[in-house]
């Protein structure tokens, strides 16, 4: 199975191993919503209940501790991106996960791509999501991700 993330022109295959385990889909598609700035979408995967901790565009960290934050960040960012006629996209590197009844998480090593006046950016990202289900649909419930460090384009 290959999967085309939008703004990336390669195809990436990921290996079956981690398209078979708990959430990978998911994720994936979570990936793709902040990827494209689809806001709807990514609003019915995720609740958030529990917050998030995101990295902001400095490098630091965006604590957002309730859905309301959850919102503004995710408007302005994605006003910000599209302002600064900026694409992003992930390439999943690692994932884990494991499920226990109504609750589960992975952990995603991923390179987050940054495209900005055709100067390419790569960060290696990891995250850990905690994911829980609500009337029968898993919801990522909380999301943690560190950026590691810069990877120098080939």
């Amino acid at each position: 199975m290959t999967r085309q993330l939008q703004h990336k022109p390669e195809l990436i295959s990921y290996p079956e191993q981690w398209r078979q385990q708990p959430f990978f889909d998911l994720t994936f598609t979570m990936f793709e919503c902040v990827s494209s700035h689809d806001f709807e979408k990514l609003s019915q995967i995720c609740d958030d209940d529990y917050g998030i901790i995101d990295i902001n565009p400095e490098g630091g960290s965006e604590v957002i501790r309730d859905r309301e934050g959850w919102e503004n960040w995710f408007k302005s960012l994605f006003a910000r991106l599209k302002q600064m006629n900026a694409k992003t996209w992930s390439e999943i590197t690692n994932y884990q996960s494991m499920v226990s009844g109504h609750m589960g998480y992975c952990v995603v090593d991923f390179d987050q791509v940054l495209v900005i006046d055709g100067k390419r950016h790569r960060f290696q990202v990891l995250a850990t999501i905690i994911w829980k289900q609500v009337e029968g649909q898993w919801k990522e419930s909380r999301y943690h991700s560190s950026m590691l460090g810069m990877k120098p384009e080939d």
